[in-house]
C-alpha cells in the first residue's frame, strides 16, 4: 500500500471511530473529506511541506499536523488513542449498508457486540431485539444487508458494470410509457469501480416500468418495489464480462451480483435528478452551497427560491427556476456545463467554460497490440483489419519481449523474423499503417529486455513492468525512470502494473515520472483494459497539468479487447485529458514524425 493510501485509510478510520465514540460530527466529516483528498493526490504526500498541504482543498491546520506526524513517525497519536477505545470489529460492522454509527454504537453499548460474527449470532437468536429502537423489520434488513455484502464484497469493475447498466437502460427504453432512461451515479462519472447501479426513468406508467425492472432476466432477488423506487440484485451474466454466473443451487444464487436501484423521475425534474443522482456527493454539496449563496435551494427536483420553510418546495407547489436539464441548472448558478467525469470536487467549478476533453471519436490509432507471435489470438493481417474497421489510421504490433516467458515472449531471433513479417504485411496493407514494435519488459533493475541495437530497429517501443511489482516506491521510481530516460523508448506501458481489485502494483513517485517523461518526450500509457486502467485518473490529472503526453491503448490481444477503449476514454476524461495531449488522437503525419524523432 502506498503512503498516500495508508494515510487516507488512517484518516477515514479516525472519522469512523469519532462517529462511534459520539464525537463532534463535523470533525468526523472533516477527516473523511481529508482522506478522500489524500487518496486522490497524485504526488507522494511525503514530498509536500506543511504549506503545500494547507493549499489542498479540505485540509486545515490540525489535519495537516496529523499528516506531518504520520509522514515523520508512521502513526497518528489520535488514531492510536481512538483504536484503544474502539474494538476493530466495529469498523467492519459499519461497512454493512444500513448499519450507521448510531446503530452500531447502540448495539455495542447494549449487547457488548464488537464483531460481525457476534452480530450475526444476535440476529439469529433474537437477542438483537433488546437493542433500543430495534424492531424485527430493522433486524431483518440488517441480516439481508450482511448476506448481500458478503456475496458482493468488492466494488465491481467499470468494465463489468457498464454493460449491465447499458442493458438495463435499453430494456427500460422499450417499456410502454417510458420517455427517458439513463444510468447515473459513479458509473456515469466513469469511476474505475462501482458499488451499485443507479437507473433513472421518466415515464407515464410507473407500474409498467417497475414491473419491467423487477422481472428482467438475471434478477436474483427483489429488495424493494414501489411506485417511485425499486431495488434488485442482478447476476453478472456470462455475456457482460469475464465472470460467469456460477454457484447456483436450485433457486439460490451465490455467484457474483450487483445491486441496481430504479428511480421514477417526474419529467419536469429530469435534469435535476440526473445531476443529483450522478453526484459526486462532494460536487453536489459544493453546488448547493453556491445555490444558497444566491438565495436558492437545490435538490433532486430542481433549483428553487430559498424561503427557509422546513417543507420541501416541490411539496408546496413552488415552481423551480431550473430543473428540466443539467445545462440550465448549471447556467442559472453561473457555471458552464460540467461533464460528469469531472464532478469530483477537484476544481471543476472554477472552470469558465466546458473543457474540450478527449472523446471516443478522437482516437485514431492503437499503439499497443499483440498477435499470435506472442500471446495474442490474431495474425498481423487480422489485427490490422480490426484496427481499420475501427477507423484507425495506424496499428502498432508490439508483441512481448523474451523475459515474458508466460506470454510466449520473443527471443531476439524470433523478434527480428517477426519484424520482417510485419514489414511485409505493411507493404501489402491498404488504408492503414502497420508499425513493427515490441512491448519490452522493464527488468527489476531498470534495464530493458533487448539491447539497443535491437530496439533501434523497431518503429515503436512500449516499455512495461511485468514482474517485481511489489518493489518499494523508491526502487520502483528509479526502475521506471531508467526506462523513461532510455533513448529508444516511446511509451511507458501500464506504469504501475496494477490489476483492479486484484493487485496493487507499484507505487512510484508519479510526479517524478511525469517530469522525466515530459523532458524525454515519452508518453505515459493509460492502459484501457478495464482490469488495469493504469495510469489512474488522478495520475492523469497531474500529467495534464504538466502538459505531459498520454497514450491511450487497449493492449489488444483478442478482437473484443479493442472495445475497451471506451473505459480508457472515460478514465482519461476523469483525468482532464485533451486530444492535443493524447498521441492516439494525432493525425498520421504528426504521429509518424514523433515516433521517428526517437530514431
Amino acid at each position: 500500500m502506498s503512503l498516500n493510501a495508508a494515510l487516507a485509510q488512517r484518516l477515514e478510520d479516525i472519522a469512523r471511530m469519532m462517529d462511534l465514540t459520539g464525537e463532534d460530527t463535523f470533525k468526523a466529516i472533516a477527516h473523511s473529506r481529508a482522506a478522500r483528498a489524500i487518496d486522490a493526490l497524485p504526488p507522494d504526500v511525503a514530498t509536500l511541506d506543511k504549506k503545500q498541504l494547507l493549499e489542498i482543498e479540505g485540509i486545515g491546520q490540525k489535519i495537516a499536523d496529523k499528516i506531518v506526524e504520520f509522514v515523520q513517525h508512521g502513526h497518528i497519536k489520535e488514531h492510536d488513542e481512538l483504536r484503544a477505545k474502539v474494538p476493530p470489529g466495529l469498523l467492519e460492522m459499519m461497512t454493512i449498508p444500513g448499519l450507521g454509527p448510531k446503530t452500531v454504537r447502540s448495539i455495542w453499548q447494549t449487547l457488548d457486540i464488537t464483531t460481525l460474527p457476534a452480530l450475526k449470532k444476535a440476529l439469529d437468536d433474537g437477542s438483537i431485539l433488546t437493542v433500543p429502537r430495534m424492531g424485527q423489520k430493522a433486524a431483518d434488513k440488517i441480516k439481508a444487508s450482511i448476506a448481500l455484502t458478503e456475496q458482493g464484497a468488492q466494488r465491481m469493475a467499470l468494465g463489468l458494470a457498464l454493460p449491465i447498466a447499458q442493458r438495463i437502460v435499453e430494456r427500460m427504453k422499450k417499456v410502454k410509457g417510458v420517455k427517458e432512461a439513463a444510468y447515473a451515479g459513479s458509473l456515469r462519472r466513469g469511476r474505475e469501480t462501482v458499488g451499485d447501479l443507479d437507473i433513472l426513468v421518466s415515464t407515464t406508467d410507473p407500474i409498467a416500468a417497475t414491473k419491467a425492472f423487477t422481472t428482467m432476466p438475471g434478477v436474483v432477488s427483489v429488495i424493494a418495489s414501489g411506485e417511485t423506487r425499486s431495488s434488485i440484485r442482478l447476476a453478472v451474466a456470462e455475456d457482460v464480462g469475464r465472470w460467469e454466473a456460477e454457484g447456483q443451487r436450485g433457486d439460490a444464487f451465490t455467484g457474483p451480483s450487483i445491486q441496481a436501484d430504479l428511480r421514477i423521475i417526474p419529467p419536469a425534474s429530469w435534469g435535476a435528478a440526473l445531476m443529483y443522482f450522478t453526484g459526486s456527493k462532494d460536487h453536489n454539496i459544493r453546488l448547493r452551497g453556491h445555490a444558497l449563496d444566491q438565495g436558492l435551494t437545490l435538490n433532486e427536483y430542481g433549483l428553487f427560491p430559498e424561503d427557509k420553510s422546513k417543507t420541501p418546495p416541490q411539496d408546496r407547489g413552488i415552481e423551480p427556476v431550473a430543473s428540466k436539464t443539467e445545462e440550465e441548472i448549471y447556467a442559472r448558478l453561473g457555471f458552464p456545463w460540467i461533464p460528469p467525469e469531472l464532478r469530483e470536487d477537484r476544481g471543476e467549478l472554477s472552470l469558465k467554460e466546458t473543457p474540450r476533453l478527449i472523446e471516443l471519436a478522437d482516437i485514431k490509432c492503437e499503439l499497443h497490440a499483440h498477435t499470435t507471435a506472442s500471446d495474442g489470438s490474431m495474425s498481423i493481417e487480422e489485427l490490422a483489419a480490426l484496427a481499420k474497421a475501427h477507423g484507425y489510421h495506424t496499428i502498432a504490433v508490439t508483441d512481448h519481449s523474451k523475459s515474458s516467458v508466460q506470454a510466449n515472449g520473443l527471443s531476439v531471433d524470433r523478434l527480428l523474423t517477426h519484424v520482417e513479417a510485419v514489414r511485409k504485411a505493411a507493404e501489402k496493407a491498404k488504408g492503414i499503417t502497420i508499425l513493427a514494435g515490441s512491448e519490452v519488459d522493464i527488468l527489476a533493475d531498470g534495464r530493458l529486455d533487448y539491447e539497443d541495437k535491437v530496439l533501434k530497429q523497431l518503429d515503436v517501443v512500449v516499455a512495461s513492468p511485468h514482474t517485481a511489482l511489489s518493489q518499494e516506491p523508491e526502487v520502483a521510481t528509479k526502475r521506471l525512470l531508467a526506462a523513461i530516460r532510455h533513448k529508444y523508448v516511446h511509451i511507458l506501458g501500464h506504469p504501475t502494473g496494477r490489476l483492479i481489485n486484484r493487485r496493487a502494483g507499484l507505487s512510484p513517485d508519479i510526479a517524478t515520472l511525469i517530469a522525466a517523461a515530459k523532458e524525454h518526450h515519452v508518453a505515459l500509457e493509460l492502459n484501457a483494459h478495464w482490469m488495469r486502467l493504469d495510469l489512474r485518473d488522478t495520475h492523469l490529472r497531474a500529467a495534464v497539468e504538466a502538459s505531459c503526453l498520454i497514450s491511450i491503448n487497449c493492449d489488444t490481444h483478442a478482437p473484443g479487447d479493442m472495445d475497451n477503449i471506451v473505459y480508457g476514454v472515460m478514465t482519461a476524461r476523469r483525468g482532464w485529458v485533451t486530444p492535443a495531449l493524447c498521441i492516439n488522437a494525432w493525425g498520421a503525419k504528426k504521429l509518424d514524425a514523433w515516433l521517428k524523432a526517437k530514431r
